[in-house]
């Protein structure tokens, strides 16, 4: 469909006027047509990545990268629009507080229900917001239409979901190239939505029509800053866009020295997020920050490297340039070690470029990889909490680029211990979302986040705006998010068969999130962790 039908099809009026049990009732019927499309789905998605279908590693990646992230954004959005079909009323956050002396307020928004708080029983996210904290209700919106375009290294676009029901929109779909045949799939679920007028879906080349039609009031964009640019040169339509960058992971030095086991289980952890989606997905790990004299430090990258070549499965690169931007990093660090997958040794493109150490200023720091590459900066600060931490903060925020994302990693005790350090680390980094141990693509997945730069008055890199924050705040800073040091919901990839079997169960309890499909789901996450290497 032409991006002129697409939009002519929309009643954006009559959306916006649509009561909150009909809108309910859109929500609902769209996921009860889920279940039918699960495999088709995730099947789709892996042979649009020219993965094989056979291989049930991969394909477990096609369920968790398809299927889970927008159905999660429907079920939680099911739960705000229980509360105002009730009675009107929002969903309030589990507690309020001032950060510090500063006019900035911590709002506690997850886990909010029985069975999150029973999945994720460590975790504790929060939003940021600057101001006495502002919640409104997306009902009142005005009407609009809001033109999503799609990211390449996804099919799951939630974007559609955050337009139509906390900004109140009609919304028009474009996939990307890559994507075209899952959104076909879409289509179908989204039915009722659509044959309602509230959604259509045009072509996959029809960008530049639907960014510059007078009746689009908004686009929402996933994509490179280089082509959120060249949209925002060619249209007086405003803009939100979530651009990527070169996400920090703070090796934080401990105040005990780490166990064998605690340096391996982090270095799965992070191994997994590398590798994931063929290192094309926007919240992986790029560059370890490290203190050059961290007694351990030999010891983790070690773990790191052997659990990236040796422990996890192979994850070829798909994504458009992949190959083009390896050969780059490779001639920028021609000493920069790299890493044969064991079970995929002669496919180069299962390859990881790992580089040491390098320079603060050089190529790695101010480009984005995006693909299986990963470097290290080793600071000169001695290796205590007080001291690295600051220089850690000042050198990422003034040397790397971009601002969309960033993890702490670090052990209980060390928090525990210097709390205020990390607290003021959290509030100057200029990042728009932090993990505390929690791995930031599930601070994407989570609807009660929010997932988007922090570039106010900076030059775009990661965009502009933000995505998610299901709660409807506004002004808000960053989203935080903590999770234990060694935690039972840290995704491990070891074993393909239970990868596989976790991704399908988890895939089945996010389209029919009962306790009856949340014990499978359980039990898979625990075999997937303890089971050993099939591959």
């Amino acid at each position: 469909m032409t991006a002129e039908k697409a939009i002519s099809h929309l009643d954006k009026d009559k959306w916006a006027a649509t009561d909150a049990s009909t809108k309910l009732d859109l929500l609902t019927k769209s996921r009860d047509n889920v279940d039918k499309y699960i495999e088709e789905l995730a099947k789709t998605d892996t042979i649009a990545k020219g993965w094989d279908v056979e291989n049930k590693f991969l394909l477990g990646l096609g369920y968790q990268a398809t299927v889970i992230p927008i159905i999660g954004q429907i079920n939680a959005m099911i739960d705000l629009y229980k509360e105002l079909a009730k009675d009107s009323e929002m969903l309030k956050p589990l507690e309020v507080k001032k950060v510090g002396s500063q006019d900035k307020y911590d709002l506690l928004v997850y886990p909010h229900k029985k069975m999150d708080k029973m999945m994720y029983m460590d975790r504790k996210d929060y939003l940021r917001v600057k101001g006495e904290p502002l919640q409104l209700n997306p009902l009142n919106n005005p009407a609009g239409i809001i033109a999503v375009l799609g990211a390449g290294n996804y099919s799951s676009s939630v974007e559609m979901i955050n337009a139509l029901f906390l900004e109140n929109c009609a919304v028009v779909h474009k996939p990307h190239p890559i994507n075209e045949k899952t959104d076909l799939i879409w289509a179908q679920i989204f039915k009722p939505l659509v044959e309602f007028n509230a959604l259509s879906f045009c072509d996959p080349d029809s960008g530049k029509e639907l960014t510059t039609d007078s009746r689009v009031s908004k686009i929402y964009f996933t994509g490179g800053a280089k082509t959120a640019k060249t949209i925002g040169e060619n249209t007086d339509i405003p803009m939100v866009s979530e651009c990527g960058g070169n996400n920090p992971f703070f090796i934080v030095p401990p105040d005990k020295d780490w166990s064998a086991d605690d340096i391996h289980h982090q270095a799965m952890v992070i191994a997994t997020m590398v590798k994931f989606n063929g290192g094309a997905i926007c919240g992986r790990p790029q560059t370890f920050v490290t203190s050059k004299h961290w007694k351990q430090r030999r010891a983790f990258l070690d773990a790191l490297k052997n659990a990236l070549a040796n422990e996890t499965p192979a994850t070829p690169s798909y994504y458009p340039n992949s190959e083009k931007t390896f050969e780059e990093f490779k001639q920028a660090y021609p000493d920069a070690d790299v890493l044969k997958c064991a079970e995929d040794s002669d496919n180069p493109k299962s390859d990881i470029l790992f580089i040491e150490d390098i320079g603060h200023d050089s190529y790695a720091t101010t480009h984005e990889a995006f693909t299986l590459i990963v470097d290290e900066v080793a600071l000169d600060v001695p290796a205590n909490v007080k001291e690295y931490m600051p220089v850690a903060v000042k050198y990422a925020n003034d040397k790397l680029l971009g601002t969309l994302t960033s993890c702490i990693v670090i052990d209980d005790e060390t928090l525990k211990n210097n709390k205020e350090v990390i607290d003021a680390a959290i509030s100057d980094l200029e990042y728009g979302s932090i993990g505390i141990n929690t791995m930031p693509p599930f601070i994407f997945l989570n609807p009660y986040l929010t997932w988007g730069g922090n570039e106010e008055g900076k030059e775009l890199v990661s965009g502009r705006g933000n995505f998610g924050n299901l709660l409807n705040y506004q002004n808000v800073e960053k989203s935080i998010s903590y999770s234990n040091f060694i935690s039972a919901g840290h995704m491990k990839s070891v074993n393909t068969q239970a990868w596989f079997k976790l991704s399908k169960n988890y895939a089945e309890y996010t389209a029919n999130p009962k306790f009856v499909n949340l014990v499978p789901m359980a039990m898979s996450l625990i075999k997937n962790n303890i089971r050993k290497k099939d591959f």
